[in-house]
């Protein structure tokens, strides 16, 4: 289900027989948060992935501590595609999430109407470079807690206080592995994006929620 504020972004300043409208979201976040499974669980199209294999270079250099399990690592971007409504669709764009490839994101978010910043609480740490740089930028952007399996589960609350988020950051917890979980994850972000350009809108409401 579409909320209304995702419907109204659609509507406005178009004729309803109008072109589509499309915008650029970027989904970012530390090593293994689970970015390049969002953008594939999502996608309507067959995403494009940039993964290559770990290898022994990369030790010393890439911390796998609490994801030693994972075998490969976006190198460039993930790009996937999602229609929210009949006229608003959305592009995606995975950013690379070890430090020495840190240098693509400006030319990934440049046009980015707002950003998913996916969160590990296994690895919390790892979420501030993301959102420092969305902050810095001046780009609104959710946390999306991605819940893992065996992993405790937090109070979206007690995260934004964790990650020191301003008032008004939206937190929410999901399962990037579930398309609808991901779906509300980028609707809360359509309604946050709406709310940053007018405070008065009734998606300002309610910095916190779940979608699961």
């Amino acid at each position: 289900m579409v909320s209304a504020g995702a419907d109204q972004w659609a509507r406005q300043g178009t004729d309803p027989s109008g072109p589509l409208v499309t915008t650029k979201i970027l989904v970012a976040g530390g090593f293994g948060a689970g970015k390049t499974t969002m953008v594939g669980s999502i996608s309507e199209i067959r995403p494009l992935v940039t993964e290559e294999e770990l290898t022994d270079r990369g030790v010393g250099v890439d911390d796998v501590a609490g994801v030693d399990r994972k075998s490969t690592t976006t190198v460039a971007m993930d790009f996937g595609r999602i229609t929210l409504t009949e006229r608003l669709v959305l592009y995606l764009f995975g950013t690379p999430g070890q430090e020495r490839f840190w240098f693509m994101w400006d030319e990934l978010a440049y046009g980015a109407l707002g950003a998913v910043v996916l969160a590990d609480t296994r690895r919390l740490r790892d979420s501030f470079p993301s959102i420092d740089y969305f902050e810095q930028r001046g780009t609104p952007f959710v946390v999306a807690v991605n819940c893992f399996d065996g992993v405790r589960t937090h109070r979206a609350q007690d995260i934004a206080i964790a990650l020191d988020l301003d008032p008004g950051i939206p937190v929410v917890l999901c399962d990037v592995r579930s398309k609808e979980s991901a779906k509300q994850v980028l609707i809360r972000l359509v309604e946050h994006v709406l709310a940053w350009a007018d405070p008065g809108h009734p998606g300002a409401g309610g910095a916190v929620g779940e979608a699961r």
